[in-house]
């Protein structure tokens, strides 16, 4: 037998190595390649009245780019490739047109980080396609006008005052006094605050909008404490998304009270304060690839590509509508470092998330609150509930 073998040797190798290149093109041939656009325009929000710091350009899409290593650093073990194609432009014009020519090149997963009329136009033209909103909070698009191609990660604004009046609840803050800016986004916010002030049994003495045109730097210390003069209240609340005057609250009330809304103590999606279950982790891995903190429209793009790779996971395909029958289920598991095990609501698509509440160096807490109870998830305490919303969105 040794004789043949030694004779078969030769034959046997080659015949290897001719089958090798073929074996590894048709394993490369095997991997599910997953091609996500990212889409993102923010509108100038024009001159600020104060210093306050303004949200990094590129917020959100660094978010998308990190979900992307994440996703791939254990999708090469399941023979799967994730890429993202991300568009950043400064008018919606563009961004419709950037929408059209990635789907044209087969695209049909997008992460959007755009104002909700943007939202609305791309998901009237990609119908086939899914949409993640990371970038618009409005809630009519999660109770009045629902989208039935989009998913949210991103809180809705009244997720986030509900968060709030929790805990104005559990602290029996009863009385508040609420200032609202002039800008449209001011009032929805504001809105929230009353939605929530009211579902929870508190109170407003008294509200104030904010007229001045003045540079609150120089004039905050005479101004806001004439200005807040009212009506006893327990808190402040702020509506001012922008920045204009918010930051000049604190410290200067009538009465020596907390602040709260978008300044003071904040309820957010995501913030650098939050580090247990595994965020500090996320918040280093974010750091090293962006060179700063991690935002919410950053963990709201995060979010929206890693639920695309775990439903890919899941079903062993990309395809857009299995994708979003499967988010609407509760069959896809998902992990937001949050403490809690995530979901899609299927009655308007939003995300299902715990949502921090903050002071800019300190996570305060984390509502929902202990006490505030729900007939299936206690998180469906935050934000619209199904009862709630008015418009059809199909769910599978």
């Amino acid at each position: 037998m040794r004789p043949f073998a030694r004779s078969t040797l030769p034959l046997l190798l080659a015949l290897v190595a001719s089958a090798a290149p073929w074996s590894a093109s048709q394993a490369a041939d095997d991997t599910l390649q997953v091609r996500i656009g990212y889409l993102g325009y923010r509108p100038d929000t024009g001159p600020l009245l104060s210093n306050v710091i303004p949200e990094p350009a590129d917020a959100g899409l660094r978010g998308a780019e990190l979900a992307i290593v994440d996703s791939n650093s254990t999708g090469r073990f399941l023979k799967q490739s994730y890429s993202l194609e991300g568009v950043t432009v400064d008018n919606p014009q563009a961004l419709l047109e950037a929408a059209q020519r990635q789907h044209a090149e087969g695209l049909r997963l997008f992460v959007i980080n755009a104002p909700g009329s943007s939202l609305r136009e791309l998901s009237a033209a990609l119908p086939d396609s899914l949409l993640f909103n990371a970038g618009s909070a409005d809630d009519d698009l999660r109770s009045t006008a629902c989208l039935n191609n989009v998913l949210h990660t991103l809180p809705s604004r009244a997720m986030l005052a509900d968060a709030l009046g929790q805990f104005m609840a559990v602290r029996k803050w009863q009385r508040s006094l609420l200032i609202v800016g002039q800008t449209a986004e001011d009032q929805a916010y504001a809105a929230a605050l009353r939605r929530a002030l009211k579902r929870f049994g508190l109170k407003i003495v008294a509200e104030k909008p904010w007229s001045f045109d003045n540079d609150q730097r120089r004039s905050a210390q005479a101004d806001m404490p004439l200005f807040t003069q009212t009506a006893e209240y327990d808190v402040v609340l702020v509506a001012d998304e922008r920045g204009d005057f918010g930051e000049y609250v604190p410290y200067q009330t009538w009465y020596p009270r907390p602040v709260a809304g978008t300044q003071g103590l904040t309820p957010v999606g995501w913030h650098k304060t939050v580090e247990t279950y595994g965020a500090a982790q996320l918040q280093k891995r974010f750091e090293a690839l962006a060179g700063r903190w991690m935002n919410d429209r950053d963990f709201a793009a995060w979010m929206a590509v890693r639920s695309v790779a775990s439903a890919v996971s899941k079903l062993r395909q990309a395809d857009a509508t299995a994708i979003r029958h499967l988010a609407l289920s509760d069959q896809l598991p998902l992990d937001g470092f949050k403490g809690r095990k995530l979901s899609y609501r299927p009655w308007n698509g939003q995300l299902r998330q715990p949502i921090p509440v903050v002071q800019p160096r300190a996570l305060v807490t984390t509502s929902p609150q202990d006490g505030f109870l729900h007939p299936f998830n206690e998180m469906d305490s935050l934000g619209y509930d199904q009862a709630e919303v008015t418009c059809q969105y199909r769910a599978p």
